[in-house]
């Protein structure tokens, strides 16, 4: 299988390239900077150099052609304002996801966040609201394409702690952590599962080994 993910540089991504590259998968890694280049390869993954703020659908389609599913896990960052959050958590989420059907790509994966489907309570500093309200309208965009089978992971708190390989995998999971390497595992499992398309999921670290968790999903129908 030959998967191109957004955002190749990104913790989630690279654990995710690294695992699918030892499986015997092919990977291209979306990246903006061509220093980062070095890190894919280590990790198994092609390289491909595309800033997804400037480029057109056109530039992006190519690099998706002969793709069997496309992953989105690029992000502005913490240390971003409020401006990249819109350009990057939704506007290249939208702009991949219509490279990604102009290149023919149905299994479309994006990487969310836990909170991104309601406001952000009162309070709530003003960069991680325009976060979740910007992967929330990606998330909304993704959802109304009838040319993708999407699928919306929404993954609670991002620890880096070593990954457990138990989870707990729902529509609803309630709010807590979960560590980058289960994040990874599971997208992995949903990329092999395309009986989890059009559905939206939130993660969490639970009691689950992740291949049951996703196999418990498709069988709730």
């Amino acid at each position: 299988m030959r998967i191109v993910i957004a955002g190749g540089h990104g913790q989630i991504a690279m654990r995710l390239e690294r695992l699918l590259t030892a499986r015997g998968d092919e990977v291209a890694g979306i990246i903006r900077r061509p220093e980062q280049a070095g890190d894919l390869l280590a990790a198994g993954a092609e390289p491909v150099v595309c800033d997804l703020e400037s480029a057109s659908v056109e530039d992006v389609a190519k690099y998706l052609e002969s793709a069997d599913a496309a992953v989105f896990a690029a992000g502005a960052g913490p240390g971003s304002g409020v401006e990249r959050k819109q350009t990057v958590d939704y506007a290249a989420a939208a702009l991949f996801a219509d490279a990604a059907e102009r290149a023919g790509v149905r299994r479309y994966v994006i990487v969310s966040s836990m909170g991104a489907d309601r406001e952000p309570p009162p309070g709530t500093d003003p960069g991680f609201a325009a976060y979740l309200r910007a992967k929330g309208a990606a998330d909304d965009d993704v959802r109304a394409r009838e040319g993708l089978d999407w699928t919306v992971l929404r993954p609670g708190r991002l620890t880096d702690d070593p990954g457990t390989g138990l989870v707990n995998l729902a529509e609803h999971t309630g709010r807590s952590e979960v560590t980058r390497d289960d994040v990874a595992v599971v997208l992995a499992a949903l990329l092999d599962e395309p009986r989890t398309a059009r559905r939206t999921l939130e993660l969490v670290n639970g009691p689950t080994p992740a291949a049951d968790a996703v196999r418990a999903i498709v069988e709730q129908g």
